[in-house]
């Protein structure tokens, strides 16, 4: 099968695409997919140059860290292991069974949830892993899966729109859960028009809350037909200071996936008891914490990584119902894949790049 593997921690060149990897079997409860489409995530850039690393303090970036410790480098702080195939946003078809499979996923249509629980500690978080990191992902013909992963879809969207949804929707879904946003309540989401931050607008939205976005000053309609009430230009100066005058008055949330230099500022947004949530740190995973602010403020921190089944489960059922819809800033061929990371670290897009792994190439073009 057609794949494309990545041979070690570095930059694009360390992906290959091969025609002869063979196609996995199956192991007892798991699925055999036949990919129609992958998306990308900053986890399949971070996880390839090692940016997980506790030796790497900087920014993100499309390029090998040469301080990357192999011993750490997974989302996990684990090691990775090699060749592995990326890619944790899978649309496709059930096509094969292990033993003990349900023999009803045959042939239907379904979208994987990327966090891999152990069967017998499923709420364990120490044990998960995640597709495209600890086992092999959608950045291939053919992916196996355990069965409990698999959410058959029934739904008008393309592979290429379904492809979108799985890691970026379900991470965003899950930022606003631990949030607890409520309706009525006012939330910043700092870098909103990537795929989380596309996602976190809908979904806030979703809650009927008021959305104070940020964007860059030619992405800032696009984010606002979204649903956002109010986008601050990211080149502003003192971005924190002049959403909290688009909003009104602080925020109940912050969920940011940028940090960096902002954090201390978006920190002091936050109206007292307010909640910050974050699942991300593009801008650099270093920041400045002054716990008078933490404390007199009486704030809420969160992390928010490895979720329960029941967040993808209401993601799709967002999904089933039209209540939100798929931003998709560009796809690529599976051949393309080098230039499709390129463009993923450029950032010109809005919404999520997908990879396109069956017959359809689809448009080569980032928007924005």
């Amino acid at each position: 099968m057609r794949a494309a593997v990545l041979l070690g921690t570095g930059g694009p060149e360390m992906l290959e695409v091969r025609d002869d990897v063979p196609v996995p079997s199956p192991g007892p409860r798991d699925v055999l997919v036949r990919v129609a489409a992958c998306g990308m995530n900053n986890t399949d850039i971070n996880t390839r140059v090692g940016w997980y690393s506790r030796s790497v303090t900087s920014a993100t970036s499309s390029h090998g860290f040469v301080e990357a410790d192999p011993e750490d480098s997974a989302w996990g702080r684990g090691g990775l292991s090699f060749p592995r195939i990326q890619g944790a946003d899978i649309a496709g078809v059930v096509v094969a069974l292990g033993e003990g499979a349900d023999a009803g996923l045959v042939g239907r249509r379904v979208l994987v949830d990327p966090w891999l629980r152990d069967r017998d500690r499923p709420d364990d978080r120490d044990l998960a892993g995640y597709l495209g990191s600890e086992r092999d992902g959608g950045y291939a013909e053919y992916c196996t899966v355990p069965q409990e992963n698999v959410y058959p879809v029934s739904v008008g969207l393309s592979d290429i729109e379904l492809a979108s949804f799985a890691c970026s929707w379900s991470t965003a879904e899950h930022m606003l859960q631990r949030a607890g946003l409520r309706s009525g309540e006012t939330i910043a989401v700092p870098g909103a028009s990537g795929g989380v931050g596309t996602a976190l607008v809908q979904l806030a939205k979703r809650r009927h809350a008021r959305v104070v976005a940020v964007a860059g000053a030619s992405k800032r309609a696009a984010v606002s037909d979204l649903g956002a009430d109010a986008v601050v230009a990211r080149e502003s100066e003192d971005i924190p200071v002049i959403a909290v005058e688009a909003n009104g008055g602080s925020f109940d949330v912050v969920a940011d996936v940028v940090g960096g230099d902002g954090f201390s500022g978006w920190l002091e947004s936050l109206c007292r008891g307010g909640r910050y949530v974050t699942s991300g740190a593009i801008a650099g995973p270093i920041v400045d914490l002054d716990l008078r602010t933490l404390y007199l403020k009486d704030l809420q921190l969160h992390g928010a990584t490895v979720y329960a089944p029941e967040v993808f489960a209401d993601l799709v059922g967002y999904i089933s119902r039209g209540e939100v819809r798929p931003v998709v800033g560009g796809t690529y061929p599976l051949e393309e894949i080098h230039a499709a990371q390129q463009a993923f670290a450029g950032k010109r897009h809005v919404g999520s790049l997908v990879i396109a792994v069956g017959p359809a190439a689809g448009d080569r073009s980032p928007s924005g």
